[in-house]
Formats: structure tokens, C-alpha cells, sequence
């Protein structure tokens, strides 16, 4: 069976999003919608740097709702409630990566209703949250016995983000730490960041009234001016932060998850590095046995690299796609990763060939 697929947004995460969608042997995309008017009338492949896909942009929701398709990749850079129970009650299914990975009772009933009324299931997921933050450590701590704690962490060079926008404007990179501080960063992390600490603590079986969440922020300036893609960070200035979410019961730290993210490693006050592992994700679980797993590949060689095309935003792109099939297939509702089967990737076309005589 073949899924029809609209591509909702074309940012950095949407534009890696087609591309897996077109590599997907169950997959076919069908529609685009686009916020920018400069972009309305246009071939998708254009817009992504390829060949002509024959599926042409729109900046019209209603085209997008009346158009038959099984899913929706809804990833703008914010999200929209509205926006995503109107594609719900139109029949489709919808994976994102903003929002919904694991929200508790009374927190999306506007969605649930959706979803009900339209016969179809939303997904949040993506890399982190969904993914690093929880999904994988849950996996890990399949191995062992008596879990105590688990962290999952993203330490990432920020230059590579190919987005200035929102790394000046509302990551805040370049202000003053005081700015950064009353930024506007942590709390739209924190609503995503939370709904992982949650869905750890549910499976670890810790009642919620026991353990108490706390988001913290830290950051570092620079010493030096230091050259970055949004321009000159001055001495004083923010050029590296912290965000992070622990659950404590009592005195015991049971769950740290988060996000570090530098404008390299040099002229920074405090003198953050990656360490010797360089830039990372990394997983820990601590029980009998513990476990400790790095990854390394979602992150570019080099900042040009990361600006041409950067890892991370695929894994994310692909994570979403990989769920579509099996988010299709799901009762109707919200469907989080504790409650879909193991999801999966799919081999190479090259590889799907009928078989050699």
C-alpha cells in the first residue's frame, strides 16, 4: 500500500522531509504548502533543489485540506493548534516535530476531538524531543534491571543551524545573558522538554505526584569577538547556552535531559568545550547493568557542511517520514511512542529491485 504524503512547511526540516518521503517505497507525495507567497505556484523539486517532482506548491490551507491525502509532515517553525485539528477533521493523519510527543490528559482534548471526528491519529516526534530525549533511552533501559536514572543530552555547534533568524531573534545568540534570560527560549522548549521527562517517568513506572521537574538555563559570552553565520558575537555577549529538564524524587535526580548548544569552543566564559567526544548525543542509563551510548553522524564535519545540508535535520526529517506508515495503520487519536510499534526505516530503492536471476 502506498501512503499519499503533504510536505506542511518547507523549512530546513520540511525541504529533508521530501526528500525521505520520495526515497520511502510506501510513500507518494501529493501536495506542499508553503507559507511564502513566493513560493505558491511552484514545482516542490524546484524549492528543494532537484528535478521537477510534478507536485506543485500552495499557500492555500484550503487546497491543502480538500486535497485526498493519508498524512500530513507538519512542520512549520511554530505550532498552530487551529491549523492542525482542520487537516485532523479532513481525514489526515499528521506526524510533527513542534509538539504533542507525549501531552497528558486535558492538555490537546481540542486535537483528541479532532482526531475523533476526522478518524485519524496525530505524532510528535523528531530528534529532541522525540527521539534522544526519551524514545532511545527507554530502549536502553530495556537491558537493565532497577533503573535509577536516565539522561539523554544534544550537544550541538550552533553554527551549523543553517536558520540566523531564529538564532539571533529568539535563541537569542548575541544578546546580553540578562536578554537571553528573559528570552523567550526556554518556555517554548519547555512545554516538548517536560512532555519527555513525562513519558520517562511514566514507563520507569515513577507516579507523577512523586518526582518534581524543573527546567534550568545557563549560558556562556564571549571573551573575544567570535565570527559566526549571524554575524560578529562581541565580548560580553551570549555565545553558548544550556537548557536542561531534571525530575528529582527526594534527593535522587531520576531523569536530565537537554540541549547544548556553542558558537564553537573558543573565547567562552565560562570555558565550555565538548570535550574530547566533540560534538554528540548521548544517552545514560543507570541500573544493573547501567549503559552509556554515544552517537556520532547526526552532526556535520564542518560548519560549512552543516549549512549545506545538516544531519541532524535529516534524522529528524526521517524519523518523522519512518512514522507515517505506522501512524497511518494506528487507531484514531494521539499516539505517542510508548504506544506505536518499534518504528522503522526502509533500505535504499536501489536496493528494493526485484531480485537478481
Amino acid at each position: 500500500m502506498v501512503w499519499r504524503v503533504v510536505q506542511w512547511a518547507t523549512g530546513s526540516v520540511g525541504r529533508a522531509a521530501i526528500e525521505c518521503v520520495r526515497r520511502h517505497p510506501e510513500l507518494e507525495l501529493v501536495g506542499c504548502w508553503v507559507h511564502s507567497r513566493d513560493k505558491h505556484g511552484r514545482d516542490v523539486g524546484e524549492l528543494i533543489g532537484t528535478d521537477p517532482l510534478g507536485v506543485v506548491a500552495t499557500s492555500s490551507a484550503e487546497e491543502i485540506l480538500a486535497l485526498p491525502a493519508d498524512a500530513v509532515v507538519y512542520a512549520p517553525l511554530l505550532p498552530n493548534p487551529k491549523e492542525v485539528a482542520a487537516l485532523l477533521r479532513s481525514g489526515k493523519n499528521v506526524v510533527t516535530p513542534v509538539g504533542w510527543f507525549y501531552p497528558a490528559a486535558g492538555e490537546a482534548d481540542s486535537l483528541r476531538q479532532a482526531c475523533a471526528e476526522g478518524g485519524t491519529t496525530l505524532h510528535g516526534t523528531g530528534i529532541d524531543p522525540g527521539g534522544v530525549t526519551e524514545i532511545f533511552p527507554l530502549m536502553m533501559t530495556a537491558m537493565s534491571s532497577a533503573v535509577t536514572f536516565v539522561r539523554g543530552e544534544e550537544f550541538s555547534d550552533i553554527r551549523t543551524y543553517d536558520s540566523p533568524d531564529v538564532v539571533r531573534q529568539i535563541m537569542l545568540f548575541g544578546a546580553t545573558p540578562a536578554e537571553a534570560a528573559a528570552g523567550p527560549m526556554l518556555s517554548l522548549l519547555d512545554n516538548g522538554f517536560r512532555q519527555s521527562v513525562r513519558m520517562i517517568l511514566d514507563t520507569l513506572g515513577i507516579a507523577a505526584d512523586r518526582a518534581e521537574i524543573r527546567g534550568i538555563h545557563d549560558c556562556a559570552v564571549a571573551t573575544a569577538p567570535i565570527d559566526s553565520p549571524i554575524g560578529v558575537i562581541e565580548p560580553g555577549r551570549v555565545a553558548a547556552q544550556r537548557f536542561h529538564w531534571e525530575a528529582t524524587v527526594g534527593a535522587d535526580t531520576v531523569v536530565r535531559i537537554g540541549v547544548n548548544w556553542l558558537m564553537g569552543e573558543e573565547n567562552l566564559d565560562p570555558a565550555w568545550t565538548f570535550g574530547p567526544q566533540g560534538p554528540r548525543f548521548e544517552m545514560q542509563v543507570e541500573g544493573d547493568p547501567g549503559n552509556h551510548v554515544v552517537i556520532h553522524g547526526w552532526h556535520p564535519a564542518t560548519v560549512g557542511a552543516g549549512l549545506t545540508r545538516n544531519a541532524g535535520i535529516v534524522a529528524t526529517a526521517a524519523h518523522l517520514v519512518n512514522s507515517i506508515p505506522y501512524v497511518c495503520a494506528a487507531p484514531p487519536g494521539i499516539r505517542t511512542a510508548v504506544d506505536l510499534p518499534l518504528i522503522a526505516g526502509r533500505a535504499h530503492p536501489r536496493l528494493l529491485g526485484p531480485p537478481v536471476q
